[in-house]
């Protein structure tokens, strides 16, 4: 079933290739979406597709690449149409 998702990231998660390594993760899982930063220095990462890809996506987010430190992560659900592809921005 296809579900879409949107997390929000705080800690140490920009300037760490967070986002690339989202879109990397995403795609993996065939998930569509954006992982972009916010000025209030979260990443902002919205997702669809099959809802246990999301689910490993989320897994992945929880740590995310080496450098980062996550502190806290904001799962919520998403309504709005999202774009094909994964794109960083």
């Amino acid at each position: 079933m296809k579900t879409a998702a949107r997390f929000l990231v705080s800690g140490r998660v920009q300037g760490v290739s967070f986002r690339a390594g989202t879109r990397q993760q995403a795609q993996a899982q065939g998930l569509d979406g954006i992982a972009r930063n916010l000025e209030d220095g979260r990443v902002e990462v919205i997702v669809h597709g099959e809802a246990a890809a999301i689910d490993t996506l989320a897994q992945w987010l929880q740590h995310g690449p080496p450098n980062a430190r996550v502190e806290r992560i904001r799962r919520e659900r998403w309504l709005a149409p999202v774009e094909a592809g994964f794109s960083v921005a």
